[in-house]
């Protein structure tokens, strides 16, 4: 029997036990330690700035000279990196191993396809995001070295299977299971239930493993899903062949999908837009908006870390992501009133939501707005 793609994605014994080490190590990092790092600022750090200043720190860029003398926050910072680094080494080792298979698989798959795959190999990835290596990737989201080549969408993958098995979420679900897409899925049927689209788009679709939660939630729609990067939609144009659903990817630009005026119902996106930039996530608003049709709605899962709702120290160890990890919009994306966007896009402000939605012990940001 042939092995699918999900059953080729197997580390070997000593990899899965550098990816479980890697994966505690983050945990440990970005839980206990960072919870150290909190009581730190609160016993130590904030008094002695309020003695010198009369008053708290007002906000990440007042705080960040305490954190950065601090031995703790050095120790933090430096475990977070080196964490980061042994994540994409580990995932790699993997990658590399399994990857001329994971390609032939794909390429037979995609051989005899159901859906549609649209590559423009002429696209100019928009600046900054073409040249950065976003969370530190190596080679970045857009590195191909011949046709067929699959490996910035897999080591992304891969990365993705580490962070649920960390937090156990992977013991009894298939590889690649749409957990999150399922739960943008959910939180569409709660806010819109009168929705019942025809067309649906995922913007930022990456390796597409979520998308295909669309074409379960939603079976009797047209799912299409678009990425700047030509690795990822390939990966995704053979991951949803395999599971026998008809999806349509496209290689384009958010700023710019190609789709004719109020071509989709229903247009999402997750964790799409803290990787743009302030002068992109404006257009990208507009695009949506063109091509909602009457009655569509665009609705958005990012980060939930706006500074209102964030203490000081998450603020400023956010802003070390920006400066240190890959992720040069991400407090630019924080600070962002997408509510005034999505206004200025041509939203009407009673349609807008910028709101949040449990999961987990935690929450997701959702923005977006229906078109009239």
């Amino acid at each position: 029997m042939t092995a699918t793609l999900g059953q080729l994605y197997r580390p070997s014994h000593d990899e899965s036990a550098r990816q479980r080490f890697v994966g505690a190590l983050k945990g440990y990092a970005n839980g206990a330690l960072e919870q150290k790092l909190a009581a730190r600022y609160d016993h130590d750090l904030r008094p002695a700035f309020e003695r010198a200043q009369g008053h708290a720190p007002a906000d990440r860029v007042e705080a960040r000279p305490l954190f950065e003398a601090d031995p703790l926050y050095q120790l933090w910072g430096s475990m977070v990196y080196a964490s980061q680094g042994l994540m994409w080494e580990t995932v790699g080792a993997t990658c590399e191993r399994i990857g001329p298979r994971f390609e032939a698989r794909a390429a037979e798959l995609t051989g005899k396809a159901r859906g549609s795959l649209l590559l423009d190999p002429t696209l100019v990835i928009p600046k900054p995001i073409v040249d950065v290596e976003i969370h530190r990737q190596p080679g970045g989201y857009f590195a191909s070295m011949r046709p067929g080549d699959l490996h910035a969408a897999l080591i992304y993958f891969g990365t993705i299977e580490l962070y649920r098995a960390a937090k156990g979420l992977s013991a009894n679900a298939p590889v690649g299971e749409p957990g999150i897409g399922r739960y943008i899925a959910q939180v569409v049927r709660k806010r819109y239930p009168d929705l019942a689209p025809r067309r649906i788009l995922d913007l930022g679709c990456g390796p597409g493993t979520e998308t295909i939660a669309l074409q379960e939630a939603f079976p009797d729609a047209e799912v299409h899903g678009l990425d700047l990067s030509a690795p990822f939609v390939s990966f995704a144009h053979a991951w949803a062949e395999e599971r026998g659903m008809a999806l349509h990817f496209r290689q384009a630009d958010a700023q710019r999908t190609g789709y004719p005026d109020g071509h989709f119902d229903l247009v999402i996106s997750h964790i799409l837009f803290h990787e743009t930039w302030h002068d992109i996530a404006p257009k990208i608003f507009a695009e949506a908006r063109r091509i909602l049709a009457p009655g569509g709605v665009f609705l958005n899962a990012d980060v939930p870390y706006q500074p209102a709702r964030m203490p000081i120290p998450k603020q400023v160890t956010n802003d070390w992501q920006v400066r240190n990890n890959g992720e040069p919009f991400w407090t630019g994306f924080a600070d962002t009133d997408v509510a005034a966007a999505l206004r200025g896009a041509g939203f009407a402000a009673e349609r807008v939501v910028a709101d949040y939605e449990p999961l987990g012990a935690g929450h997701y940001f959702f923005f977006g707005g229906r078109a009239a």
